[in-house]
């Protein structure tokens, strides 16, 4: 059984109600989450006891998106003191959001999480396949990158260079048939080592110039900004995770019941051949 849930998700952080601007990674995602979770009806004795997931099938998709952003963002607590990084930056007019904006003396990089656990990524030149099924990975990104350069670029007064990163979450596979030109594709395992590889294109002056506007809630919008519950997202992920776990134990019961008929029939067979 492969299980959903990645490992060391950084989700102990206080329950806000106004929003600390950039630091809850997956606010939205979790959020929606929540919100589509609030009219699920709670387990009964019996679904508990089976160990089926409190999770419906519209929730789902959300819950697992958030725990791509989460294991992405603690990846991203890595990158040291000389680096920001920001999460759930909204973009836009209609709830849109970019998940993490990265700055360094590299540049700005828009990263687009995308948790596919388990799927087959294919990516050509100007597609991104997902268990052979087109997606709108590279287009939305690449929308985000443009649009962020768009709005530093105007707000600092100078060009600011920004590229669109795609961090891939948990896929059994990914082909590289032919690298994107404007879009960076790659597993969010290497996401860290990536960035740090990357030139400089800023001196310290100017990094230190983008990286103040980037944290700045205002550059990015002027609506008012609120955090999901975190506690409440952490007690759904709890949750899961047991639910999981009894399924795992019920799997393992069954199995050695399993076993415990199959090996003394086999053992019984041999010795009547052995005899025979």
């Amino acid at each position: 059984m492969t299980s959903e849930i990645p490992p060391q998700l950084p989700l102990d952080s206080p329950a806000p109600t106004l929003s600390s601007f950039g630091t809850v990674a997956a606010a939205s995602v979790m959020a929606e989450c929540l919100r589509v979770q609030a009219d699920v009806p709670p387990r009964g004795a019996i679904a508990r006891t089976f160990g089926r997931s409190p999770l419906s099938d519209e929730s789902r998709p959300w819950y697992l998106g958030a725990l791509g952003e989460l294991d992405v963002a603690s990846r991203l607590a890595s990158l040291g003191e000389e680096w920001t990084v920001v999460h759930s930056v909204p973009i836009g007019t209609r709830g849109s959001d970019i998940d993490h904006v990265v700055v360094g003396a590299a540049g700005v990089f828009t990263i687009n999480t995308k948790a596919h656990n388990g799927a087959r990524v294919w990516v050509g030149s100007s597609r991104l396949l997902v268990n052979g099924q087109a997606t709108d990975h590279l287009r939305n990104t690449r929308n985000e990158a443009t649009r962020t350069q768009k709005l530093l670029t105007d707000a600092a007064g100078t060009p600011v260079p920004v590229t669109g990163v795609i961090a891939i979450v948990g896929a059994k596979q990914i082909t590289m048939r032919e690298r994107p030109a404007d879009v960076t594709v790659l597993d969010a395992a290497r996401l860290t080592r990536w960035l740090k590889k990357q030139k400089p294109r800023l001196d310290q002056a100017q990094t230190a110039a983008v990286s103040a506007l980037v944290r700045d809630a205002a550059t990015w919008t002027s609506e008012p900004q609120h955090d999901p519950d975190v506690s409440e997202f952490d007690a759904l992920h709890r949750e899961v995770v047991g639910a999981e776990r009894v399924r795992m134990l019920w799997g393992a019961a069954l199995l050695i019941a399993l076993l415990g008929v199959i090996v003394p029939m086999a053992l019984h067979y041999y010795s009547r051949l052995i005899g025979g």
